[in-house]
């Protein structure tokens, strides 16, 4: 395809009450924005949003949230019913605006989640505008350290070329989807977006299946990993700035009791022997004198609901297969798991464990109860 047209007025820069307050009004009077955020995630202990970038048809705006007391300015513009906010890969701008700002979300237009839905090998912005526009972004400013300031030129320019472009990729993804039949599965899933879930849902470190620990090196690890905490908080860098996960199991397997014994832990180098040892050793001292943690066990789940499972994971592998998307966009995964626990028999019953998937219930609820009858009849055990 033949490239589009880079930019080339300047975009706005936003650190100004008056400049937000003007670019607030700007935004509501949109019927759609390209919106992206940019933080710090690599280079702090608690990460912010440093940068919001929007763009218009005739503007790119960069928010400087780091020079401006508030942002609620912006909180009808992502609450409006009116204006789409077209992002790509919402999930985590989403709940980045969400903790920092409070902003709530009404409208929003994911292109990723589009292309996924549309079955794209490649989804990626990257991949999707070099296919359809021709324009190759730079990539080595995505782990760059967004909260310094003054940020340089280079990273202005691409920071507004991850919106510039949404609008005109929306439009375009949009039409696929139309043309598929898929535009109100992909609603669906937009809607869903707008209830950012807080944290990332994974245990900590020591509760996490796999490590094959005994319970008092589960302790140890525990202690370890209250260490990290400590020291990436004080220090201001993420947690595995200071250690990996990998090296913090290794010396809870190991249990080294002085500077000789680190020496022989995997991942235990000179310098993070000089800059750790002597608090890793105390650590581990507390985590042998802590009571022995016991281990997490899960309840069996039983043969009826893996049968139930495992039928709903076939079905749905056909299905992905006939439409041509991947097997979770015909039913997520965290959907599949509850109809399964739960084992309606009725399409009543089946509703309220898909009421915020409504059309995925109209189109599959009648299949996902028959797969749910074949995996309890019992002519089919054995098979």
């Amino acid at each position: 395809m033949e490239a589009s047209p880079l930019p080339t007025t300047p975009p706005i820069w936003v650190n100004t009450p008056q400049a937000l307050h003007a670019l607030a009004a700007d935004l509501l009077r949109q019927p759609k924005i390209g919106v992206d955020t940019e933080a710090n995630s690599l280079h702090a202990y608690r990460e912010q949003v440093c940068l919001l970038q929007f763009s218009t048809p005739e503007a790119d705006y960069l928010v400087d949230p780091l020079a401006l007391d508030d942002l609620s300015p912006l909180a009808p513009v992502f609450a409006s019913p009116e204006v789409e906010k077209i992002f790509h890969a919402a999930e985590y701008d989403v709940l980045g605006l969400h903790r920092d700002f409070g902003f709530t979300f009404d409208n929003l237009f994911d292109t990723m989640v589009s292309a996924r839905i549309l079955g794209y090998d490649k989804v990626g912005l990257g991949a999707l505008l070099a296919k359809h526009f021709g324009i190759h972004l730079e990539k080595r400013y995505q782990k760059a350290n967004w909260g310094q300031r003054p940020l340089s030129a280079e990273m202005l320019n691409y920071a507004r070329l991850d919106t510039h472009f949404l609008i005109p990729l929306r439009d375009l993804l949009a039409r696929q989807l139309e043309a598929k039949g898929l535009l109100p599965l992909a609603q669906e899933d937009f809607a869903r977006l707008t209830h950012p879930l807080e944290g990332n849902g994974r245990p900590p470190l020591w509760q996490r299946r796999g490590h094959h620990l005994t319970p008092q090196q589960t302790a140890v690890l525990e202690a370890l990993w209250r260490y990290r905490e400590d020291e990436a908080r004080r220090r201001d860098v993420p947690p595995f700035k200071i250690l990996d996960d990998k090296t913090l199991i290794a010396l809870a397997r190991a249990l080294p009791r002085n500077r000789y014994d680190l020496q022989r832990v995997p991942g235990m180098s000179p310098g993070r022997i000089r800059r750790h040892g002597k608090n890793l050793l105390a650590a581990i001292q507390r985590g042998l004198q802590n009571p022995p943690t016991p281990p997490q066990r899960s309840p069996r789940p039983d043969e009826a609901y893996l049968a139930r499972l495992e039928a709903l994971r076939r079905w749905r592998q056909q299905a992905s297969r006939i439409m041509g998307v991947p097997s979770d966009v015909v039913l997520p995964k965290p959907h599949m798991l509850a109809i399964a626990a739960a084992n309606p028999t009725t399409l009543d019953a089946l509703r309220p464990l898909m009421a915020d998937i409504p059309w995925r219930f109209a189109q599959f609820g009648a299949e996902i109860l028959q797969a749910l009858a074949q995996a309890s009849s019992p002519t089919l055990h054995g098979h």
